[in-house]
């Protein structure tokens, strides 16, 4: 419980105690390392709907709503699917196998990309035409790229070492992830310090990691930012991981006293531990012109005002800005779609602190901006200044910028987005590019110069770039190239199953178009629309079903998986 009252001497034996154990951890063999997974997994199951449940209630709505199918997406599902993520590689390893199959590592135009989604034939078959590429820094060859995967497992695990993992207060798995990634990539044991917007998840984490609590490998602490910053700084923890903004991280590292701007500028930490980081930004949607149909349109459509509604805009990854063509006739039918659905979705709260006062931000500084559905849903369909509030500031709250770029062609176009994106926007954790098969084919190189410039940790084609945090394979982070002093959307990629070193960026691929119109505009898949999207039907019904199939798949469970997924 936090109290107003710092509890040092709580804070100094669980450090203690869990330091205490990590030459234990380092020394768990792989076979036990895999059990321990193997056990979690029923265990996330067994403590889903409670762990779903205690999400919607703290968000104001009920267990069976439709906006509690997020609930079991950003919680249950996200950590079996990451775990399974990680019993895959770590099973090849045991069998003797490197980490990646060599086929997946291969040297393009100069440069080494890593095919890392789909990894099994699970999800050729679940999310069948999502793929994810991982790219390398320039300079690393596939050779070098398969040698030092898994590391920890390869012989260079490192020092026993104790990391403290500052949980996020927005999305249920992110902390247990962290958590994860902590134990089997990096070899640490860890505290864990729970945010106090989410705390009520602590007693069903206490439960799904019972085991590594019992074993000294973790613990969790509640509080706010004065136990954070006690442990931060404690001589006995190694190494700090955190979610949140770049001011949580600013004030963790440089303080908060009227000394911390001249420590700023002259680099002179408080912290000097290695410090890993997710900040967020403020991530565009990018959508180029072409041959969009109606269908084409509401579908996609559908795909924006998810990126931006999911948990009320309360994501890092939530697209802020949408950036359009000025003169495409599509231009118009999309924000006239955009704004039915948001005018339709059920009614909800942008629940999470400091919500109100941030879209009051918004409303003053855009008193024409439109509103829709609850009153909180706002568009703001034209910005013209490039020192707009929503261009330059992470509004955390369900608020979607408009800006609209020339080009006369696709080409043109996405020159001009790509300079804005990486230019203009703060923030380099992910972005959205939407493209329409025909548009890709006839301009090609336009495309694939686009993808290679954009600076993002994440670029999902076709694809929200969260379904990236959510993948396991996929390393999750910003784009490298920030440092403490200008700290951005942060340092270091977290999930990463296959422990890759040296990661640029992740591009992930979907269909434009859900099955079976894909055979129409050029892009065939057998998906249909996916669980994620705010407008799917069934989707409550269907992520429950894919978090009991993903913890412990079955041919007999396909059945009624797939009858739910395409009644959505």
């Amino acid at each position: 419980m936090n109290t107003s009252a710092l509890d040092t001497d709580f804070l100094d034996r669980t450090v203690a105690h869990v330091r205490g154990n990590a030459a234990s951890w380092s020394a768990t063999p792989l076979t036990e390392r895999i059990a321990l997974l193997e056990r979690l997994q029923p265990r996330v199951v067994a403590r889903a709907a409670e762990m779903a449940g205690a999400g919607a209630l703290a968000k104001g709505y009920g267990p069976d709503s439709p906006w509690a199918a997020e609930d079991w997406i950003g919680g249950p599902w996200a950590l079996v699917q990451n775990a399974a993520a990680l019993l895959h590689v770590l099973r090849r390893i045991a069998a003797g196998k490197d980490p990646l199959d060599a086929r997946r590592v291969r040297e393009e135009n100069g440069r080494t990309r890593v095919d890392v989604f789909p990894a099994t034939a699970w999800d050729s078959l679940l999310l069948n035409g999502f793929t994810a590429h991982v790219w390398m820094r320039p300079g690393v060859t596939a050779e070098q790229a398969g040698t030092c995967a898994a590391g920890e497992y390869r012989g260079r695990q490192g020092d026993p070492a104790l990391a403290l993992v500052l949980g996020a207060g927005n999305v249920a798995a992110i902390t247990a992830l962290d958590i994860l990634h902590k134990l089997y990539a990096e070899g640490q044991v860890v505290i864990a310090k729970m945010n106090p917007v989410n705390a009520y998840l602590r007693p069903h984490f206490d439960y799904v990691f019972a085991e590594f609590v019992e074993r000294g490998w973790l613990r969790f602490v509640d509080g706010g930012a004065a136990e954070g910053g006690y442990l931060a700084r404690h001589a006995g923890v190694d190494a700090i991981h955190v979610t949140g903004s770049d001011r949580t991280h600013d004030a963790i590292v440089w303080g908060t006293d009227e000394d911390a701007e001249r420590r700023h500028r002259d680099d002179l930490p408080l912290i000097a531990k290695p410090f890993s980081s997710e900040l967020g930004g403020v991530s565009p949607c990018i959508v180029v012109p072409g041959p969009w149909s109606d269908a084409d349109v509401r579908f996609q459509a559908e795909h924006i005002v998810t990126s931006k509604m999911n948990n009320s805009g309360h994501n890092c990854i939530a697209s802020q800005i949408l950036v359009l063509p000025r003169d495409w006739d599509g231009t118009e039918r999309l924000l006239d779609e955009i704004r039915r659905l948001l005018r339709d979705l059920p009614s909800r709260t942008d629940y999470y602190p400091g919500a109100a006062d941030r879209l009051a931000a918004v409303r003053a500084a855009h008193p024409a901006a439109e509103t829709h559905g609850d009153g909180c849903r706002l568009l703001v369909p034209d910005i013209t200044d490039h020192e707009d509030l929503l261009v330059l500031d992470e509004v955390f709250g369900s608020a979607l910028g408009v800006v609209r770029l020339p080009g006369t062609d696709p080409a043109e176009f996405l020159r001009h987005a790509v300079d804005f994106a990486n230019d203009t926007l703060p923030g380099t954790l992910g972005a959205t590019l939407i493209v329409h098969p025909r548009t890709e084919k006839a301009h090609r190189e336009a495309v694939a110069t686009a993808i290679a410039d954009l600076r993002y940790g994440t670029l999902g084609v076709n694809c929200w770039s969260a379904v990236g945090f959510l993948l396991g394979y996929t390393p999750w982070g910003a784009f490298p190239g920030h440092t403490r002093q200008d700290i951005g959307s942060g340092i270091g990629f977290v999930h990463n199953a296959f422990m890759l070193e040296d990661v640029e960026k992740t591009v992930l691929r979907a269909p434009f178009t859900p099955a079976p119109r894909g055979l129409v505009t050029g892009d065939p898949s057998l998906s249909p629309r996916p669980p994620y999207f705010l407008t799917h039907r069934t989707a409550l019904t269907t992520v429950k079903r894919l978090t009991r199939f993903t913890a412990a798949p079955r041919l007999s469970k396909l059945p009624a998986l797939f009858a739910a997924a395409l009644r959505g």
